[in-house]
Parts: structure tokens; sequence; C-alpha cells
């Protein structure tokens, strides 16, 4: 019987590329997208794979494509919360609902795919849960305050139901952790930032033309999103699944303060269950 997965985000990097991935290793792979027309005309010839409607701040959009789901398998193994984008703004610079649009997406989004899958996810032997958080969910870092603090809130969110999914709903959780990635999403970043005014002539000016280009040295060879689709595969073999994976050794490194004590985050996670649960 083959493993069923549902991505949201699916319409490009990694998202597309674990949906591929997935569907030439014969899972059967539901590739959540807001085009959803467009984009099945486009993956019409990959086996297994199926495009559906999945607007990850429309609840309404969500239950739909589950119930979908529902009636075609029953069951739902795997689910890849991955939407989300970037915002490389200060917090002085912000427009207010572009911060809320960001919240949007990145958090309330994944909360709305959880509440709408979670079902399903129960109706599996073994379920899993997977969120694209990002090193900047672990590493806070500047004029991405805004976007980090939308992913230090995925990264509570996901660490506190791990510390019960497990025990109630027999249903694992990961958060996929990856550094700078070979995608449209630095793109869009800086289409954004283009798009809502480009480099201010205003005090932030000097430190925000620094640190772009120090980015750029820094990421002169990005992951690809095939690569990280690989790890997401390889996760899925694993006995015992971490509560935190990163996907490159850069990756790694940047975060190694935060985590050398605890890399995969199964410690904290097990402490946090003996005091508060008993287990």
């Amino acid at each position: 019987m083959a493993n069923i997965i549902a991505i949201t985000g699916a319409s490009s990097g990694i998202g597309l590329a674990t949906a591929r991935k997935f569907a030439e290793e014969g899972w059967i792979v539901y590739a959540g997208t807001r085009h959803p027309e467009r984009d099945t005309a486009l993956y019409a010839g990959i086996e297994h794979l199926h495009v559906v409607e999945m607007e990850v701040t429309s609840p309404q959009s969500l239950a739909e494509a589950f119930a979908r789901i529902d009636r075609e398998q029953g069951r739902l193994d795997v689910l890849f919360c991955n939407a989300g984008y970037g915002y490389l703004r200060a917090l002085g610079q912000a427009d207010q609902a572009d911060i809320e649009r960001l919240f949007d997406t990145n958090v309330h989004g994944v909360m709305h795919t959880i509440r709408a899958a979670l079902p399903l996810l129960r109706l599996a032997s073994a379920g899993h849960i997977v969120v694209t958080s990002s090193v900047g969910g672990l590493v806070g870092q500047p004029f991405n305050e805004i976007y980090c603090a939308s992913k230090f809130a995925v990264e509570g969110l996901m660490e506190s139901l791990a510390t019960y999914y497990k025990s109630l709903f027999n249903i694992d959780i990961t958060l996929l952790e990856p550094g700078a990635i070979a995608t449209n999403f630095t793109q869009t970043v800086m289409s954004q930032l283009q798009q809502t005014g480009g480099i201010l002539e205003d005090e932030y000016k000097p430190i925000l033309q620094r640190y772009m280009d120090t980015f750029a040295k820094r990421t002169t060879v990005p992951q690809t999103p095939e690569s990280v689709a690989e790890v997401m595969l390889q996760l899925m073999q694993m006995d015992e699944k971490p509560l935190r994976l990163r996907t490159s050794d850069s990756a790694e490194q940047f975060v190694q303060y935060k985590v050398s004590q605890d890399p995969t985050g199964l410690d904290g996670l097990n402490n946090t269950r003996r005091l508060h649960l008993g287990l």
C-alpha cells in the first residue's frame, strides 16, 4: 500500500522538488498550490502526483482539499507544511499590513493546515508532520527580524505539539531547517523589497547594504531544492524522527551555537515530556 503525502507550497522550490521526488518513489502525492489549473497542466505527466488547491490562509480551501484526500484515500501519512515566504525590512520601516500578511501565511497558515489535516493523519497507523522552518527560526538575523519572528513562532508551535502528539496520536513532528536555497525564494524577497520602495534613503541604509553584500558573499553556492527533497526522503526512512533537522552542512554550521548540546532537539523534548507529562 502506497504512502500518502500532502504538501503545501508545492508549485515551486522545495515543495515542487519534494512532490516530484516522492512521486518518483511511488508515494501518492497531493501537491498543494494556489494555482491548480496552471499546475495541473504543467505536471500532468507525473504519475502519482495530484495537484490540489491549498490556499493556506483560507481554512475553507484547506477543508475542501483534505476532504478530497479523505474521499480518495481515507487517510494521510505525512503532512508537509512548506508554504511560506521571506521579508527583508527593518521593523522600523515595515508596513503593518505587510507584517500581518507574512504571519497569515508563515504562522497562521501552518496552524490552519494542521487543524484541517489532523483528522486524516490520525487515521494513519503512524503519522508525521513536517514543517519548513529555517535557520532563521533558531538564529535572529539583521533586517530579517519579522521573518525570523514568524519562524521562531513556528518553532515554538511545533515543539509544543511534539510534546504530546506522539503519545496521543502517534504523530511525529519534524522542523526542517534549511539555510540559503537556490529557489525563487530570494528573488521573491528582493522583488518585494523593490515593490515596497527598495533600499530606503534613511538611517538603516548603510547597515542594510552591508548585510546584503555579506549575504551575497556567503551564499555563492546555495543548496538546491532537489537536495532538500533528498533530505526529506531520508527523514521518512529514519526509525526515530528528529524534532529538528538541518538540511545542509552550512545550515548546521550557522546554528551551531544554538544546537550544539542537542542537535536533533530530542533530548530537550524528552525532558519536557518527563517534566510535564511524566512520559
